[in-house]
């Protein structure tokens, strides 16, 4: 596998404040996953979903100090396997600079390209 195609680890990403849920790297990556992009365009709340999630994230609006981390916070309300939960996170100042430095993959479209 080559480096270009690995990703951050998560906790580089985002710095759980609080969690009623037990957090698995595939929920941590996709709450991250769905707050940068509320990051990246502004917004203050989208859906987030996935083969065992289903939920909303919404941006607090403000930057939170934890230590030496510090970042946008956000709250997610959500519905797993195990039930329902709230989490508290930042995205993490780091993990917002190395996301910018290595843009997103590409989305996996829907229908394949016509090709003609």
């Amino acid at each position: 596998m080559a480096d270009e195609d690995q990703s951050p680890p998560y906790w580089t990403l985002i710095s759980v404040l609080f969690s009623t849920q037990p957090l698995t790297p595939t929920l941590a990556m996709t709450l991250h996953q769905t707050a940068y992009e509320l990051y990246q365009r502004g917004d203050s709340v989208g859906q987030v979903a996935g083969d065992l999630i289903s939920g909303k994230v919404r941006s607090l609006g403000k930057d939170v100090h934890l230590g030496s981390i510090t970042g946008p916070a956000f709250e997610a309300e959500i519905d797993t396997e195990r039930g329902s939960g709230v989490v508290r996170f930042l995205l993490t100042r780091q993990g917002l600079e190395l996301m910018q430095a290595s843009p997103p993959p590409p989305r996996s479209r829907s229908k394949p390209p016509l090709l003609n």
